[in-house]
């Protein structure tokens, strides 16, 4: 599993499974933010597959989906920037290749 950190407490990565939930949780994160709308490709694990994995290892989860190829729109950047600030950090986000959760923080912790 790969990740960029965009901060100190936010970092970005493509599509993850449940097998990763452990490297998240050992890399130090608190929280995941799933920023892929279900059923976006065959096979992709769904929101709900990743959050109870997530719950169940003792992390934060929220989704905040986030249609290709759309900038975020002001509903999830004002989701994004609730989960920054009340959510535990560091924050690991994913979408299909962290494009879409990268905008996300940025347009969120921008305004």
């Amino acid at each position: 599993m790969q990740y960029h950190s965009l901060s100190p407490d936010f970092a970005v990565s493509p599509q993850i499974t449940v097998e990763d939930i452990p490297l998240i949780k050992g890399a130090g994160f608190k929280t995941i933010i799933c920023n892929r709308p279900d059923g976006e490709e065959a096979g992709q694990p769904s929101a709900e597959t990743i959050g109870e994995a997530a719950r169940k290892a003792g992390l934060s989860f929220i989704a905040i989906p986030v249609a290709e190829p759309l900038t975020p729109s002001s509903d999830a950047v004002i989701e994004t920037q609730e989960a920054i600030n009340t959510l535990p950090g560091p924050i690991f986000a994913y979408c299909r290749s962290g494009n879409r959760s990268a905008q996300a923080w940025t347009i969120a912790t921008q305004s």
